[in-house]
């Protein structure tokens, strides 16, 4: 409750941070601080074995809380991701394996992450040297939470959980002028407009039926007065799919896109094309999700247990992977990801009249709103208990 009414916006997670290494030091942990930024790395050997690591996230989102909780953010920020809660299921697995040194071996490394949600903070965690310094892990695992009822888990199935992304800011150049007098301007907020149209066509008529992919224009700034044509106009474009080659084909299709319109209107100037962020799909291990997921069957029950699709969210987890094998020459490190349940039984109840799935689902607070609200006496013990589990199961420890 202390994190989720504190939240910190990634690069600023200073207080989170120490929470989090506090609370490890005080079970036994070695504890590292500032990888990577904000960066917490707690380290805890018990004999030889696998090193195992459990990933949480730092960050909080620039989402103002209306919750009504009693322990609810008040502040332009709020974890409406999930993220405290993985902290504390993280700490809560932590914990729970110090105090039980007799039944594993080998090391457990908790690693607290900062800025997951602009996609910057494994990348930089990674680069400062978070394999060289804590030795290269025989597993990582994460998990994240998602509109199902608490008590639940879902696992993939040889497919990927999440999406790659790309996310580009692009400027359009024009001739500013006066509204009166257009024929001596270029509109930059015309060419946009037709960049914004032209993106469409890339899901509908550039991507396979069969392909998932999404384009989005997620923000679009021009101009401050209505009878003033502006100098430029800035769009904020996030591209995303399920295979690497599907998202390299989106984002040069947008590339292409913005080049042509910008020639079709005549602007002066070629466009500014930046990549911000470029996240890799989440693609667990067959062999290690199949052992955690039987493991959770056992430890939860099978009712509790599900499958879960391919989801267009996305997320930097997979650099600890072969995706990020570049940045930390680790290549063949498996990873286990799953989805917790947070959604309180009454509120469950309540969509039930909703009809399928999908309208399910859309009935409920869904992640990054600023109703998101786990249902704590559910969701913390079973996802504190999934990552118990799962990490044993890695470390070897149930057979």
């Amino acid at each position: 409750m202390d994190l989720h009414q504190h939240p910190e916006p990634s690069g600023a997670e200073t207080r989170t941070a120490a929470c989090l290494a506090d609370a490890l030091q005080a079970e036994g942990y070695t504890v590292t601080r500032g990888i990577g930024g904000h960066g917490v790395v707690g380290v805890l050997t018990n004999g030889e074995g696998p090193r195992v690591y459990l990933r949480a996230e730092l960050d909080a989102l620039p989402v103002r809380e209306r919750t009504g909780l009693p322990y609810a953010a008040d502040g332009p920020h709020m974890h409406a991701c999930g993220h405290d809660l993985h902290i504390a299921a993280a700490l809560g697995a932590a914990t729970l394996l110090a105090r039980a040194r007799p039944q594993w071996r080998g090391s457990v490394v908790v690693v607290g992450q900062p800025a997951e949600e602009i996609l910057t903070g494994a990348r930089a965690m990674l680069a400062d040297g978070l394999y060289d310094r804590f030795g290269r892990p025989d597993a990582v695992l994460a998990q994240h939470t998602a509109p199902l009822l608490g008590g639940m888990v879902a696992h993939g199935h040889g497919q990927p959980v999440l999406a790659g992304s790309v996310s580009l800011d692009v400027t359009l150049h024009g001739r500013g002028g006066h509204a009166g007098a257009p024929q001596l301007t270029v509109d930059p907020v015309l060419a946009a407009a037709a960049v914004v149209m032209r993106l469409q066509g890339i899901v509908a008529r550039e991507s396979a039926p069969a392909e998932q992919t999404t384009v989005t224009v997620g923000s679009l700034h021009a101009g401050t007065h209505s009878n003033v044509v502006p100098e430029s106009a800035a769009l904020g474009i996030t591209v995303r799919a399920l295979t690497p080659a599907a998202l390299d084909r989106a984002v040069a299709a947008v590339e292409r896109i913005v080049g042509a319109e910008a020639t079709a209107s005549g602007c002066p100037r070629e466009p500014e094309i930046t990549m911000v962020s470029r996240s890799p799909v989440t693609l667990p291990d067959e062999k290690l999700t199949a052992a955690i997921r039987d493991a959770h069957r056992e430890a939860l029950g099978a009712e509790r247990v599900g499958a879960w699709p391919p989801s267009m969210a996305t997320e930097d987890f997979g650099l600890y992977g072969d995706a990020g094998r570049e940045i930390h020459g680790c290549p063949g490190v498996p990873l286990g990801y799953w989805m917790v349940g947070v959604v309180g039984p009454r509120q469950w109840a309540a969509t039930a009249s909703a009809g399928g799935t999908a309208e399910r689902f859309a009935a409920l607070p869904a992640n990054h709103s600023p109703e998101f609200a786990p249902h704590l006496p559910l969701a913390l013990p079973s996802a504190a208990t999934a990552m118990t589990v799962a990490t044993l199961t890695a470390l070897g420890a149930r057979r």
